[in-house]
């Protein structure tokens, strides 16, 4: 692969995990807000679960962050990928089928583009 192809590659990784890091960092912060915007049915007395999925998204795509090898990349999305699957069993909830549809998407999605920029090494 040419050198610009990796530098690409790199920087498109960084900038991905980079909002994956400022979202956990938002739902670690001001869970309520962000249920109130996007799952208004969610209950309140979980929100200690967002704001678990927050500290999980900060220390995970932090550590991309610092340090996007091929197979810190490939662990990430691994773990994007079960947390997806963990949100299928809820989407169909009237309580928690909105936040797992939108948890669970988000997660797929970092996982699929995170696999397809990652670095080649």
């Amino acid at each position: 692969m040419r050198p610009r192809s990796v530098r690409r590659q790199r920087a498109v990784t960084r900038a991905m995990v980079g909002a994956g890091a400022a979202s956990g960092a938002v739902l670690l912060a001001r869970p309520q807000r962000v249920v109130d915007a996007v799952a208004p049915a969610f209950p309140s007395d979980r929100l200690w679960l967002v704001r678990a999925l927050g500290a999980r998204l900060v220390v995970q795509h932090g550590a991309v962050l610092v340090s996007a090898s091929p197979r810190l990349v490939r662990l990430s999305s691994a773990v994007d990928l079960v947390h997806a699957a963990s949100m299928v069993p809820f989407v169909a909830s009237p309580r928690y089928g909105r936040a797992a549809r939108i948890s669970g998407g988000v997660a797929a999605a970092y996982a699929a583009v995170a696999l397809g920029v990652a670095p080649r090494r």
